[in-house]
């Protein structure tokens, strides 16, 4: 098995796999505990939809670089479910809802009217579920994803201190003269970042996984928020490698090996918080 791997790991888009998989497990691990917390979770799971739709309507009228059209698309849908779930007739989860089934309709209806692929299921899949996109990044694409993560990465680092002002206790934030919405404003574009990013990793419908598992799996076992903070990165980075590889090894879906690795550190988390509290 060792050997097998050393074979695979000579090719370069292994690297780059193994690469942007740790990248995008780190990013979406130290945002997915301020979202946890704020209970903001489902934002991952609507802004990935809002993803798919933008990723099939860029494919079929053929924009080029269909990365950047996505993350425009993904940021300002961020702005917007931010700003329509403060209003008072439409709470933030309906807001949620109203846009990511919307664009996941409009995504699916848009690929079989215009598709000039004969294998419209299997694209949907791999867009949804990740398949085995990661293996086929290009150079382009894995500088784009390290200089994005590298910017997520310090702007939480540098912020870290008001993004955990504005985690815990908002109206504080507010009376203190901390622009929170603002910081409400950008954890939502940094979220949206993060979802195009993950997409070729894990797919639209799994990137919530990224985000969440790690922060809970964090929180069963310390009660700290830089403690959390620190363990969700830890444990996001493990699974991912263990994912990746496991999937290179055994032919397996990357995303759902990544996803079923996090549910058992998840699981093993809670025991450990079960033995500690008694």
């Amino acid at each position: 098995m060792i050997q097998t791997l050393q074979f695979y790991l000579s090719y370069p888009f292994v690297r780059y796999a193994l690469v942007v998989g740790v990248l995008i497990a780190l990013c979406a691990s130290l945002l997915g505990v301020t979202l946890v917390l704020k209970r903001f979770s489902y934002i991952g799971d609507g802004l990935s939809h809002v993803a798919f739709g933008a990723l099939a309507v860029a494919t079929i009228v053929d924009l080029g670089s269909t990365s950047v059209v996505v993350m425009t698309v993904t940021v300002i849908a961020a702005i917007l479910i931010l700003r329509t779930g403060q209003n008072p007739r439409i709470h933030g989860d309906a807001a949620i809802a109203m846009l990511s089934v919307g664009s996941l309709a409009v995504g699916y209806l848009v690929m079989n009217l215009f598709s000039t692929s004969a294998n419209i299921s299997g694209d949907v899949c791999s867009t949804l579920f990740g398949s085995t996109s990661i293996l086929t990044l290009t150079k382009a694409e894995v500088w784009l994803c390290a200089v994005m993560s590298v910017i997520v990465v310090a702007v939480f680092i540098f912020l870290y201190n008001r993004i955990f002002a504005v985690t815990f206790d908002e109206n504080f934030a507010r009376a203190t003269g901390l622009r929170a919405g603002a910081y409400n404003n950008l954890i939502a574009v940094i979220t949206a970042v993060i979802i195009v990013l993950a997409m070729n990793l894990v797919g639209s419908l799994l990137i919530s996984a990224l985000v969440i598992f790690p922060a809970l799996s964090a929180m069963r076992v310390i009660q700290n928020f830089k403690g959390v903070v620190i363990c969700a990165a830890i444990l996001s980075v493990l699974c991912a490698l263990v994912g990746i590889i496991l999937s290179i090894l055994f032919s397996t879906p990357v995303g759902s090996t990544i996803v079923a690795a996090e549910i058992v550190v998840f699981f093993i988390n809670c025991l450990i918080g079960k033995i500690k509290a008694s």
